[in-house]
């Protein structure tokens, strides 16, 4: 039977103010940087588009999506960190909305910027929204206006590029639909992707598709061809058949779209759903309540009953592994079963843990992993009590399920522990993180401090009257490394994780992402050897 959560935090207390006041700041600047790396783009850029009858990409993705209904977009600041700030967004926007009434992956290049070529990071990002959509079901909906790999770092595109063009391989395999709407030019590799899909728009005028233009193929051949007769949309419409439906304005082409996607059926959904419920206590306390220093621990189920359907939680084994909080609740009305870090990972709470997935499995329920731990207990006593072989039962336990599983990093997440707690190696249907929260191996002070030990000992070797400044600054450098590395912005700059999150934001993200995995029913349980 599930109960109301009683809350033990004073939202009046100063401590609660102050870690208010200090969350919501680092909120406020990553949705400024989020709002940069989304919006800001140098004025010619802009007015070369308005030149050439186009829209930019966010006015494209209001037209088709359903008027007042959520987007989930991913990584939404991947490599902003990078390629000296020449990509942000990795040139793509990727998510889950609502097209004429069906949730479906969106696909959309950023000609903004660099003509929407695609960067390192720009593959691996497209890549993981089509992981997403295999995953779930989701056909996709292409926005293609991209002039193919950055020419000054094809090497770095080249592999994972082909990667795209085979997972819409299998999309089209599994039955799972795909439209184009080409709005720009699709050169080279970019040709690929909408000649991959089902159905293919192509917009009269600015859409082209051609695996070399003009330019490469009067230098391959010296043949002279407009980029009409080359790759435009009536020769590919009525000559090639590499596309399908011309159309006059970009207008029409995504209304044309929202048309064929609507045909598309809709799936039965799984799991145990209920008229949804608002959490009982306010989801804004959550500011006060999560550190802004990872090392202060907090209670998780402090966090559960400011997300959970009327803060309404079953917990299992309450007494038992008191480390980790398990048990079961729902989210905008679908059951769920939660495993929350109230600490470090001993025995008792892998076992437990281990044995919650199991019975989650078993009854097919989604898994929601809410990390907050330094990793699994070390030390003599702990290995003799079996903590390596205790950990893996949950490793295993975790790896063989099959109903889709949730992670969410709030605050810490190191070691082994992020591993056990469904981190993204281990094929969570989708993770996120909190703007403050810090991952890695070790702790960035451990980290910072090992590395500079070792850094240290090498530079007293090969020059031992080193000074005591060139020391400090040396532990300076290596300090500010492990913490920028251990950052989660810094993990999802790199597509490490499916996007950073507002924590009143979470309830919402992981309402789409279960509903989205309701459209698969999960498969039947096996499992590996457990060690006893």
């Amino acid at each position: 039977m599930m109960r109301r959560l009683e809350t033990r935090v004073s939202p009046a207390s100063p401590t609660f103010r102050a870690n208010s006041v200090a969350m919501q700041r680092i909120c406020g600047d990553f949705k400024a940087l989020q709002d940069r790396v989304r919006h800001e783009r140098p004025a010619r850029d802009i007015e070369r588009l308005r030149k050439q009858n186009k829209l930019l990409l966010r006015e494209r993705l209001d037209l088709l999506l359903d008027p007042g209904t959520p987007f989930l977009e991913l990584s939404s600041i991947a490599a902003y960190d990078q390629f000296n700030g020449e990509a942000p967004g990795a040139n793509v926007v990727s998510g889950v909305g609502i097209v004429s009434g069906r949730e479906v992956m969106i696909h959309a290049d950023d000609s903004s910027n660099k003509g929407g070529a695609w960067y390192p990071m720009s593959a691996p990002k497209i890549i993981r929204a089509m992981e997403i959509a295999i995953e779930n079901r989701l056909p996709m909906v292409h926005l293609c206006d991209s002039a193919g790999g950055y020419l000054e770092d094809l090497s770095g595109v080249y592999v994972m590029g082909g990667r795209v063009f085979r997972q819409q391989c299998m999309l089209s395999k599994l039955g799972i639909p795909q439209v184009a709407v080409v709005l720009g030019h699709c050169t080279a590799g970019g040709a690929y992707v909408p000649a991959l899909c089902e159905h293919t728009i192509m917009v009269r005028g600015t859409g082209a598709i051609f695996l070399g233009g003009p330019p490469l193929v009067k230098a391959a051949t010296g043949e002279e061809v407009t980029v009409d007769a080359l790759g435009g949309a009536d020769m590919h419409t009525s000559v090639s058949g590499t596309a399908d439906y011309p159309v006059d304005s970009e207008e029409e082409g995504i209304a044309l779209a929202r048309a064929l996607v609507a045909n598309f059926s809709q799936p039965t959904k799984h799991f145990d759903w209920v008229a949804p419920e608002a959490p009982y206590y306010d989801p804004r306390e959550l500011y006060g309540i999560v550190p802004v220093d990872y090392k202060t621990q907090f209670d998780m189920r402090e966090v559960i009953a400011r997300m959970v359907d009327g803060s309404l939680f079953q917990e299992y084994q309450p007494a038992y592994g008191p480390t980790l909080v398990c048990g079961w609740a729902r989210l905008w009305g679908c059951k769920v079963g939660i495993l929350g870090n109230n600490g470090v990972l001993f025995s008792d709470s892998s076992l437990k843990a281990a044995h919650f997935i199991q019975i989650c499995n078993q009854i097919g329920t989604p898994l929601i992993f809410l990390q907050n731990t330094t990793g699994y207990m070390i030390g003599r006593q702990y290995e003799e009590r079996g903590i390596t072989k205790d950990g893996a039962k949950m490793l295993m336990a975790q790896a063989g399920s099959e109903v889709p599983k949730f992670t969410v990093i709030t605050s810490g997440a190191f070691g082994a522990g992020y591993y056990g707690m469904c981190g993204r190696s281990w094929d969570p249907r989708m993770i996120f993180s909190w703007p403050q929260a810090k991952m890695g191996v070790m702790g960035p002070e451990q980290a910072g401090n090992t590395l500079a030990d070792v850094k240290l000992r090498q530079l007293r070797r090969e020059r031992p009257d080193a000074g005591d400044e060139e020391v400090a600054e040396l532990r300076r450098r290596t300090r500010e490394k492990c913490e920028r590395e251990t950052s989660t912005l810094w993990y999802s700059a790199r597509c490490l994780d499916d996007g950073v999150l507002d924590p009143t934001d979470t309830r919402n993200a992981l309402g789409i992402a279960l509903s989205c995995a309701a459209n698969v029913a999960p498969a039947e349980q096996r499992y590996g050897i457990f060690r006893m």
